[in-house]
């Protein structure tokens, strides 16, 4: 019997952590939420790691990869890290607690 995938990624691992900015704010209202994810993670493993660590149904996943900035120092030039993120669409009337605040109907 042989294993489909021989790499088995706990889901902790697959989800870095919640983007906080404002565009992810809003997008929370819609039932949207962003999250920095593992540059080697697909869109299927993402989905089953949010469900398995929120318990929440996952209707679609998004991803993008983002290239870091090159910015200009006194020394050269430098890099900022490169990162992926997946824009995770949660089903009607769920809900994920990731900032930290209660939401109010």
């Amino acid at each position: 019997m042989t294993q489909l995938n021989s790499k088995i990624k706990d889901q902790r691992d697959i989800i870095l952590g919640p983007v906080v900015s404002e565009k992810s704010f809003e997008l929370a209202d819609q039932g949207k939420y962003t999250f920095k994810v593992q540059k080697n993670a697909n869109k299927t493993e993402i989905k089953n790691a949010v469900q398995s660590i929120f318990d929440v149904k996952v209707k679609s996943v998004n991803t993008l990869n983002r290239k870091g900035k090159v910015t200009r120092t006194r020394f050269g030039f430098g890099k900022r890290n490169d990162e992926k993120r997946a824009i995770v669409t949660v089903a009607a009337g769920e809900v994920i607690n990731v900032f930290g605040t209660e939401q109010v109907s």
